[in-house]
């Protein structure tokens, strides 16, 4: 049923995905689905910001992502699960949405936490997915 399975992780907060990585396993065992993990770094938002840092500094925070999300993927996934690594940049919510249209996502598995009142009025990203995706949503409440 559900050949392309992306599972968005929060690496600054792992607890966060405690209950989303193993329902994620369980349908990609289930369906013999290819597993996209990904995370997403935030960019700097205004230019200004990132005037503050090295050139290579944006650099270096991708490679470290991807390096802990390899990590983070074989601690977590067990093995013979098919797995694709992938780091976003940007806005949590733009990456997760662009990626699932890129490697044509049948589900999109995502943790949510209860919201607080600047959720409501800034909108969760698990929200936003949900409203904007082209493919199923599962989210997992903490």
């Amino acid at each position: 049923m559900f050949k392309h399975i992306l599972l968005a992780v929060d690496l600054g907060h792992p607890e966060a995905s405690a209950l989303s990585v193993p329902t994620a396993v369980e349908y990609a065992e289930k369906f013999g689905s290819t597993l996209h993990v990904m995370t997403v770094v935030p960019d700097f938002g205004m230019s200004i910001v990132g005037s503050f840092f090295s050139k290579d500094h944006e650099k270096k925070m991708l490679d470290e992502a991807n390096k802990q999300l390899h990590a983070y993927v074989k601690k977590e996934i067990p093995e013979g699960i098919q797995v694709q690594h992938i780091v976003g940049h940007g806005t949590a919510y733009e990456e997760i949405l662009r990626v699932s249209e890129e490697v044509n996502c049948d589900l999109i598995v995502l943790g949510s936490h209860r919201p607080n009142m600047q959720d409501y009025l800034l909108g969760p990203n698990a929200a936003r997915v949900v409203r904007h995706a082209n493919c199923s949503v599962l989210v997992i409440r903490k």
